[in-house]
């Protein structure tokens, strides 16, 4: 998205030259008038150019690639002119990923890029379980005169990986036809032993237990739980009331939402299972169920530059339309398919969207960041309504994953999984 907008800076020099030109009348002094009219038009003269074609490129490079939690991560960013103008005034800041921290340098920097000149600049994270994903590039380009500013981004796909913490996502028991990963209670090939039953004429003689043919003289066929494919739709709440954070300078219930997904995401591409994505927020955000390298793809650059994804909070008055976005959701969801929704529970609307959905036979999981504080009256009141909106959803038979952000995120799907399996 490209905003262009007037800066306030020759705003003075047009109210002195307007006075002097009132002040030359006034004492019919041709000397003073004509100082005033050479302001007047310097002050012009800005209203009279266009703004600059802001047509950048950039590219981002981590070092180390695979670091440890901890490490420290030197980040480079390239910055070069793919235009034919001068930008005489660029003001650039990287997005940092909100869940890393900058501990060097600074993701800050300005520079005068020629038609071809490229600028770089270097500063250091330290890296955080997870896969996280660099935001746009924010650039901020003005004019020679200063009076018109475009404000943009350039998307440059950048991520830290540091050791994954979702080894293996355990999903619910809500399938769809073909070999896959979630284990049914459902007899076939397999590789976990599920039941004996009576020889059927054309079973395989590999399934035959010959053990206990030798012991009886009977003809039993061993059956194995069937594992078939699961479809996922990854759900992030985006709407205003989730930009929720237990402090200024703690990252907001979204960022950390976009990080657990990104974490699910990765996982569930080493499986056969087709995954999707949802947002509900600034904007819809739907891509359906699918997998191999260029639907992952294809998703993680949503994750990265979608604007449903925005970690950014949006403004106090801002009132986004997101009942039409879920009742969109529900109408796209196929039967078989599984959600697995990334919210803080701040309201009332999600709790509800869960347990319908569930209600009408789709298995759904929450994840809920935990992002609250005990520090003042207002965060000890949103602790207690979060708590109960959990009980209600785990008492509907919805798997309800309490996730403190500093936590890996793996060991507490597991640990839910086994509450509510």
């Amino acid at each position: 998205m490209t905003t262009v907008r007037r800066t306030r800076r020759w705003r003075g020099v047009v109210a002195v030259a307007l006075f002097a030109c009132a002040i030359g009348l006034l004492v019919q002094d041709a000397t003073v008038l004509l100082l005033g009219a050479v302001g007047a038009g310097y002050a012009a003269y800005p209203w009279l150019s266009s703004p600059p074609s802001v047509e950048l490129a950039v590219e981002r490079s981590v070092e180390p690639t695979d670091p440890a939690a901890g490490d420290e991560v030197s980040v480079t960013v390239r910055v070069r002119n793919v235009g034919s103008e001068t930008l005489s005034d660029v003001r650039l800041v990287d997005g940092v990923p909100p869940m890393l921290t900058v501990c060097s340098g600074t993701p800050r920097h300005a520079a005068v890029l020629r038609p071809g000149g490229t600028t770089e600049f270097t500063y250091a994270v330290r890296a955080e379980h997870g896969r996280h994903q660099f935001d746009p590039t924010t650039v901020l380009a003005r004019d020679v005169t200063g009076a018109t500013e475009v404000e943009t981004t350039v998307h440059a796909e950048t991520a830290v990986a540091c050791a994954a913490s979702v080894p293996e996502v355990p999903l619910r028991r809500q399938t769809r036809h073909g070999t896959g990963t979630v284990p049914t209670d459902e007899g076939g090939s397999g590789t976990e032993f599920h039941q004996t039953r009576e020889y059927r004429t054309g079973d395989p003689l590999s399934r035959i237990d010959w053990k206990r043919r030798a012991k009886t003289g009977e003809l039993t066929t061993v059956e194995f739980r069937e594992e078939r494919l699961a479809s996922v739709v990854l759900c992030l709440d985006a709407r205003a009331p989730a930009y929720r954070a237990a402090g200024d300078e703690e990252p907001n219930a979204v960022a950390c939402g976009r990080e657990g997904l990104s974490q699910l995401l990765t996982a569930l591409a080493d499986t056969r299972n087709p995954v999707g994505l949802a947002a509900v927020g600034r904007e819809s955000c739907w891509l359906p169920p699918g997998s191999g390298d260029d639907h992952l793809a294809r998703a993680r650059r949503r994750v990265g530059s979608h604007p449903a994804f925005s970690t950014l909070p949006p403004s106090p008055e801002t009132d986004w339309e997101t009942d039409g976005q879920l009742r969109q959701l529900r109408r796209r969801l196929s039967p078989g398919t599984q959600v697995v929704l990334f919210s803080p529970l701040a309201d009332e609307a999600m709790t509800a969207f869960a347990l319908e959905l569930e209600g009408a036979g789709t298995a759904v999981t929450v994840v809920v960041p935990d992002v609250t504080t005990t520090a003042t009256r207002g965060g000890q009141l949103a602790a207690i309504e979060r708590t109960e909106r959990i009980r209600r959803l785990r008492s509907a038979g919805v798997r309800v994953v309490d996730w403190s952000p500093s936590d890996p995120l793996g060991p507490e799907l597991l640990r839910a999984q086994e509450g509510l399996a």
